[in-house]
């Protein structure tokens, strides 16, 4: 029995020269005991030095996946699981990974599965607070992974805090960010807790507030905030209390449901219903622009700068909706402004169209997006967030009264008409809407994100001809 002794954050360097080793010896699996114990050498039996460069094994794509993530695992076995499941595609299994029913397969997806739920539960269970250290001002934080993560773990850390000095301490290894540099260390005692009372009171109003007593499952929740990681998350102070009080609360709400708020879509539909048609002039236009700006009926508004209403002369003979404001719509509060705006100013320019005698707007009066570190991110909408838009599309529609609508992709479709279709079926079409004309057509942003020259300048081509079927059809209604 050969004795092959590996370090317990074995990575896959590592194991790939330890196995292309013992495949040079031709050693089958039940000759090799693997050990995480640092015992002696690496081979502590090996007597001859074979090289590892004639050594050569193919493998599917799917094992290098499932070699990554099951080396992370702290299971004693899971180098010889490696090994075995590396022999016999070797020996010529290899669709060995297709048999569901494998028991080395299954065993191998269990460990997969093991550590990319401890990388979720890092990601979403650290907290940091503010310390000084070394006279600087760092974010600190303390975890206990289950597995050797912090290498798949840190990435989520680093395009989200890129903007702030942070470090991560777990019994395991540190992960330090400062000066823009990801370092990994060894591992340091829990540091002393020094939690940020103004963040943390923040945090805790947000958590007690969301918690809904009525969809309380102890047990589900639990098992997926495991107690071990409640000590470094100051929500969790208020968890027993919650739940001791979960059923007088339930019975509170059930005591108040004859008066509860009508939900937002009944409240729309309403007003829908007895929405009169709007006099086209300057004071109504303004009116309806401080309404949208003032507007709260979605959560969109909090992160976001301001609302984007739309823009252009309420006598245009056509409108051009898209899909929401983007990160320099959002700032400046003026639609179409940034790259896809330019490309759109770019192709009315070369059709013949004047933006300034048209009226352009978005489905969503809002930005939504994602932080990664000091970028805003797009983010595309739900189809409940065009739904709470859609009455002031509605009434931007009623105010100009165009001749012809030209909606710029699905977000512009969805809002415009209350329905998902698809661009590709419908582009190039005039259709009917509600007695105006409506024609799809993509967004501009799409033409930015084809990454092939060629395929780019066909599409925008395309969207020439759309504009160029815009323009005759309003110049000739």
């Amino acid at each position: 029995m050969l004795m092959v002794s590996l370090p317990a954050d074995c990575d896959e360097e590592g194991f790939r020269a330890a196995a292309r080793q013992c495949l040079a010896r031709n050693l089958p699996p039940e000759q090799i005991a693997f050990t995480d114990e640092q015992t002696g050498s690496l081979f502590d039996t090996l007597e001859t030095n074979v090289p590892e460069s004639g050594v050569q094994v193919h493998v599917p794509r799917r094992f290098l996946t499932l070699l990554s993530k099951v080396l992370c695992h702290r299971a004693p076995d899971r180098f010889s699981l490696l090994y075995r499941l590396l022999w016999r595609i070797r020996k010529g299994e290899h669709n060995v990974l297709n048999r569901i029913a494998d028991a080395d397969v299954q065993q191998a997806e269990r460990y997969a599965k093991a550590v990319d739920k401890d990388v979720y539960r890092m990601h979403a269970y650290v907290r940091f607070s503010e310390r000084e250290i070394d006279g600087a001002r760092v974010f600190v934080a303390w975890h206990e992974p289950q597995h050797f993560i912090l290498n798949r773990a840190a990435s989520f850390f680093v395009d989200r805090f890129s903007n702030m000095d942070w470090l991560i301490c777990t019994p395991i290894g540190t992960i330090a960010w400062r000066d823009q540099k990801l370092d990994f260390g060894p591992a340091e005692a829990r540091p002393a807790s020094a939690g940020d009372a103004v963040l943390d009171e923040l945090w805790t109003a947000y958590y007690r507030t969301t918690f809904n007593p009525a969809r309380l499952r102890v047990n589900a929740m639990t098992a997926q905030m495991p107690k071990r990681h409640w000590p470094t998350m100051p929500e969790t102070a208020f968890i027993p209390e919650m739940v001791h009080q979960a059923q007088n609360r339930i019975k509170a709400m059930e005591e108040r449901a004859p008066d509860a708020r009508p939900r937002f879509a009944d409240v729309l539909a309403e007003r829908m219903r007895r929405a009169e048609p709007v006099v086209s002039h300057p004071d109504s236009f303004e009116a309806m622009r401080n309404e949208i700006h003032s507007c709260r009926e979605c959560p969109l508004h909090g992160p976001a700068t301001q609302a984007v209403s739309g823009e252009g002369p309420l006598d245009a003979s056509v409108m051009f909706v898209g899909e929401q404001p983007g990160d320099q719509e959002d700032l400046s509060g003026r639609p179409f402004v940034g790259p896809a705006g330019q490309l759109f100013d770019r192709a009315l320019a070369e059709i013949g169209i004047e933006r300034k005698k048209t009226y352009v707007t978005n489905a969503v009066k809002h930005f939504k997006f994602e932080p990664r570190g000091k970028r805003r991110v797009h983010s595309k909408p739900s189809a409940g967030e065009v739904s709470a838009c859609r009455f002031w599309l509605d009434r931007e529609i009623r105010t100009v009264s165009p001749k012809l609508i030209v909606a710029l992709g699905a977000t512009a479709i969805l809002g415009l008409t209350g329905r998902s279709m698809a661009v590709t079926k419908e582009r190039g079409r005039i259709l009917d809407l509600n007695g105006c004309s409506l024609l799809v057509t993509v967004h501009p942003s799409y033409l930015l994100r084809l990454p092939n020259p060629d395929a780019a300048e066909a599409e925008y081509q395309r969207f020439l001809q759309d504009l160029s079927l815009a323009k005759r059809w309003y110049e000739a209604a």
